[in-house]
């Protein structure tokens, strides 16, 4: 049912710079195995990365400064002194909070689509990485930013603009139980907002993962996407949860420092590339299990990185194989000119005790012989099929010119064809 509703997909890889070649090992060990050998360039695709998240972090940290500031400031507990008028701080630090959060969490709506350019650009080298067995190159990851750009950036922003709507029913709820509300209504929104945001997180990491992979209309994007997260819920599920190990361990620094320094430094060095590895492999067994896969041979990757100029040479050397080879193989006496058939014509043999007279008779009958193959010769050598043959081995011939061992220009015939 899967595969009727992605033919979509079939023959529209986003593959320009790259071939895909067939993986020798299984996809899990392929990945393990490009993961180890190639570190340096998961490094570098995540520090390439990591820039583009920079205003996304400067967002969360002025946020926690401003936050912080207001509540060292604000009269929460002082002691103001007796008879003095003391404002009510009922709901004061939610409210902080929350108008905190309405302006620092609508920027990083704008900081998500900074950062959608750095998963175009790591999403596409490691997808290139994953189907040419570690080719990376900084040139292509830009490609990836300018093909896969609008892709990225449409479930990014999606998805932010949930998680804003989720930040403030959640700061809304908390303000409202502060100023002494039932707290059913409140918890209930907030329960609803967070499964929406994390179900339409999965589905939005499904339509990056399909706009990095394949190159189609928005609409058959969001309808491939669905139709492929409504199959693989649960294992998107298992392999979401592994590939942000890397976001898990910040969130336990939060009460761990030891914790948030490795998160700090996985993040640093080899956080994005990992969760982008992650699920590009298993995305990519999941298309390869409902899709055919444009494998391409050694001999057709070798070709699809020749230059044009590269190309027209191999295309002349591949017809001038082709001729030589029809040289070789076609000038020989049963093509190039008429052959006598054998016909049932009985032939003078010597016998074991022969005569001077048996000897002669079989001298003539080799004379009948060859006077019929030559009376054959000359009645058909005009045929059209002789004629057409003889004249495109001439051209051929006289086309083609090689070198001697002097250096010299030698001209290719029947005779030093294969010396």
């Amino acid at each position: 049912m899967a595969e009727s509703r992605l033919q979509s997909l079939v023959g529209n890889e986003n593959a320009d710079d790259y071939v895909r070649t067939y993986a020798p090992k299984g996809r899990w060990s392929d990945a393990w195995q490009l993961f180890k050998s190639n570190l340096v360039k998961f490094v570098i695709i995540n520090v390439l990365t990591l820039l583009f998240f920079v205003p996304a972090v400067m967002v969360i940290y002025f946020r926690l400064v401003y936050v912080t500031n207001l509540a060292a400031v604000y009269p929460f507990s002082a002691n103001i002194g007796i008879a003095v008028y003391t404002p009510s701080t009922v709901g004061l630090a939610e409210r902080i909070v929350f108008s905190a959060d309405l302006i620092y969490y609508s920027l990083l709506i704008v900081a998500g689509l900074i950062a959608a350019v750095g998963l175009a650009g790591g999403g596409y080298s490691v997808k290139k990485m994953i189907n040419a067995h570690g080719e990376f190159t900084v040139k292509g990851y830009f490609h990836g930013v300018k093909t896969c750009y609008f892709n990225t950036a449409l479930p990014v922003f999606v998805f932010m603009l949930l998680f804003f709507c989720c930040i403030a029913v959640s700061d809304w709820a908390d303000l409202e139980m502060a100023y002494g509300a039932a707290a059913g209504g409140p918890i209930t929104a907030k329960v609803c907002i967070i499964i929406v945001t994390v179900i339409v997180g999965m589905y939005a990491m499904w339509v990056y993962a399909v706009g990095i992979s394949y190159k189609v209309k928005l609409k058959y994007l969001i309808k491939n996407s669905l139709v492929l997260f409504a199959g693989t819920i649960l294992q998107s599920i298992f392999m979401i949860g592994f590939a942000l190990i890397p976001a898990w361990i910040m969130l336990i620094g939060m009460s761990v420092p030891f914790f948030l320094a490795v998160g700090i430094f996985l993040f640093i060095f080899i956080g994005f590339s990992f969760i982008l590895l992650s699920w590009m492999a298993y995305t990519q067994w999941v298309f390869d299990s409902f899709i055919t896969p444009a494998i391409a041979t050694e001999k057709e990757a070798a070709r699809a990185k020749m230059t044009p100029k590269q190309l027209e040479a191999e295309k002349q050397e591949e017809a001038r194989s082709e001729a030589l080879e029809l040289l070789a193989a076609g000038k020989s006496e049963l093509i190039s000119k008429p052959v006598k058939p054998i016909d049932d014509e009985s032939i003078s043999t010597i016998p074991r005790t022969f005569t001077r007279a048996d000897v002669s008779a079989a001298r003539e009958a080799r004379k009948n012989i060859q006077a019929g193959i030559a009376a054959y010769y000359e009645e058909h050598k005009n045929d059209a099929k002789y004629v057409e043959y003889n004249k495109l081995f001439a051209e051929r011939e006289k086309a083609l010119d090689t070198t001697d061992k002097k250096g010299k220009k030698k001209k290719i015939s029947a005779d030093n064809l294969l010396h």
